[in-house]
């Protein structure tokens, strides 16, 4: 029997997070490493967030909450609630007590461990592997930097604007002009050796533009990508011309993409050599070939964790049957 492949996921969130919950039905956990986007980074309330760290972990513990998608099961949102006593008093200007964005009171205990070990020296590398140690996950989590590389989006009605921001307060329906990446951190010396040393790179199904972007941005990381790019595989976010979550398909014609899977075989084609697509996009495979990627069509809309689990086991064959 083949021994099984070590594999490094490029990872965003939700859609990373799903495909994850296959890949560790597919192969022993030990063997997974995702490097996880932190462009989404924020400071609240003095606390540090890592959102697409947090969804990753909170999928893989079978801790989400069904209904929302996102947080917590069975969690309480009492801290929130009574900070809106604070509203009257607050003077104009001061972030202070702000509520657009909802902290769960079991989900605080998260941050208020990561504020609390980051401000003691530990890079977020090292707090994050105990983030994933106390929730029990075998698989190894790599923030992509342990530096501040925040996502800032020009909007047409705020002007520029934090993730976050354009996430969650504006509710993601504004129109974008931009998106850039700021401060100078570097790709952190775990990441890199996760994907120069795999046996198989697969960038997950999340938003090519602020989700993989911003791993993207830091220097190195196409450099690596492309000099092994025949045993790299990217999962397409977009299926029949939408986003199965979230703002990538009109992000990406906002920004002068095309909303498909060819254009996302044109974000990728120069570090990755197949693309995966849904049957919904069958029609449209000869033109990811021409793109210069090879393309296989499997069912990738996550919706069991059987699907998941064949997505993953077709994902891993896409190269190492090469």
């Amino acid at each position: 029997m083949a021994a099984t492949p070590t594999v490094t996921v490029v990872s965003g969130g939700v859609g990373a997070a799903r495909f994850l919950n296959g890949l560790l039905d597919a192969i022993d956990p030990a063997k997974v490493t995702a490097v996880v986007n932190t462009g989404d980074d924020t400071q609240l309330h003095g606390l540090s967030i890592s959102p697409d760290l947090d969804t990753i972990i909170y999928t893989l513990a079978d801790a989400t909450d069904p209904e929302r998608g996102w947080g917590l099961r069975n969690e309480t949102w009492t801290a929130m609630g009574a900070l809106e006593r604070f509203e009257a008093v607050r003077p104009e200007g001061s972030a202070a007590a702000t509520r657009w964005f909802n902290l769960g009171d079991q989900d605080l205990a998260t941050h208020f461990y990561r504020t609390a070990r980051l401000a003691e020296g530990a890079s977020l590398t090292e707090v994050t592997s105990e983030i994933v140690a106390a929730w029990g996950l075998g698989l190894r989590l790599l923030p992509m930097t342990d530096e501040r590389r925040a996502t800032v989006v020009t909007t047409t009605t705020e002007g520029d604007v934090s993730f976050q921001d354009y996430f969650v307060r504006l509710r993601h329906s504004v129109p974008v002009t931009d998106v850039r990446f700021e401060g100078a951190a570097q790709l952190s010396d775990t990441a890199r050796h996760a994907m120069t040393s795999a046996e198989t790179v697969v960038i997950a199904p999340s938003n090519p533009l602020v989700s993989i972007g911003p791993i993207r941005s830091l220097d190195g990381t196409d450099d690596i990508l492309s000099a092994r790019r025949d045993s790299v595989v990217a999962v397409s976010p977009i299926v029949g011309g939408a986003a199965l979550k979230g703002p990538a398909a009109r992000m990406m014609t906002e920004l002068g993409h095309e909303a498909s899977v060819v254009g996302v075989a044109r974000l990728y084609a120069s570090i990755a050599s197949v693309l995966i697509v849904d049957p919904a996009d069958a029609d449209l495979a000869d033109a990811v070939v021409a793109e210069g990627m090879r393309c296989i069509v499997t069912p990738s809309i996550m919706s069991t964790p059987e699907i998941a689990r064949t997505l993953a086991d077709v994902t891993l064959a896409a190269v190492s049957t090469r």
